[in-house]
């Protein structure tokens, strides 16, 4: 007698995970966009390249109006090359019509990547067990170090790096086009000829450190300064770069 041979098991062809990525936000404090598009397209002009095919999040939480234009918006933001993905903040009814033009709530992910797993098969219905035992309350625990990531070489134009959490040492250059992020401080022990953005996690008390500063763009905590507005700077010295209030500090250093 000749058995049927089993068919084998498909194999599997993706998976879903959540994941928490760094994103910067646009904090509108206009909903019109014949405001905001102008605006944005002069900082652009005096920092080329910055965020261009950047995916951003529209942040909401400073209208003070109920009533945006977001198809405009979007139009003009991707015809500026930056790709707006989603909205966080405001109120439902902003958020409703956000969607309608194509831009979900975002909402904050954990900070590890874990798998979804695919839903399992309903089981038959089996008695219920008594509920577990509380577990014992643990006292809090102190929260870890800041961690610091370290890159021992040169960034190149149209290299980004992204410390997530933690400071960011630099040994070498970060040249023009390239761009260097860190949710604490970043600290450059070469030439920063490119873009600096500490404090990334709205962190007020970053500082940007760089030994020969001739920055295309320097930000702390989304305050930011170009390069055109520099001259006061002490551009080629060693200097440190603070927030105080909403303005930027400059310092040189030795």
């Amino acid at each position: 007698m000749s058995v049927a041979a089993r068919p084998a098991a498909p194999q599997e062809a993706f998976r879903l995970r959540a994941s928490n990525y760094s994103l910067l936000t646009l904090r509108l404090l206009s909903g019109r966009p014949e405001e905001v598009l102008p605006a944005l397209g002069d900082q652009f002009r005096k920092a080329p390249g910055f965020l261009r095919f950047a995916p951003i999040a529209i942040g909401l939480d400073d209208l003070l109006e109920e009533a945006v234009d977001f198809p405009a918006l979007v139009q003009g933001l991707r015809g500026l090359e930056i790709l707006p993905i989603g909205v966080v903040g405001g109120s439902q009814r902003l958020r409703a019509a956000a969607a309608g033009a194509g831009l979900p709530t975002l909402r904050p992910a954990g900070q590890k990547e874990t798998e979804i797993e695919a839903p399992a098969p309903v089981a038959a219905p089996v008695a219920m067990a008594p509920p577990p035992a509380p577990a014992p309350v643990e006292e809090p625990r102190p929260a870890p170090a800041a961690r610091t990531m370290l890159v021992e070489q040169n960034i190149r134009a149209g290299q980004r790096v992204y410390a997530q959490g933690a400071d960011l040492i630099v040994v070498g250059h970060v040249n023009p086009g390239a761009e260097v992020i860190a949710d604490g401080h970043i600290h450059i022990h070469g030439a920063l000829r490119g873009r600096a953005v500490a404090g990334a996690a709205e962190d007020a008390g970053a500082r940007i450190f760089a030994q020969n500063f001739d920055p295309e763009l320097v930000a702390i905590a989304g305050f930011y300064a170009v390069r055109d507005g520099l001259s006061n700077t002490p551009i080629g010295r060693a200097v440190m770069v603070r927030l105080d209030g909403e303005q930027l500090r400059f310092s040189a250093l030795g």
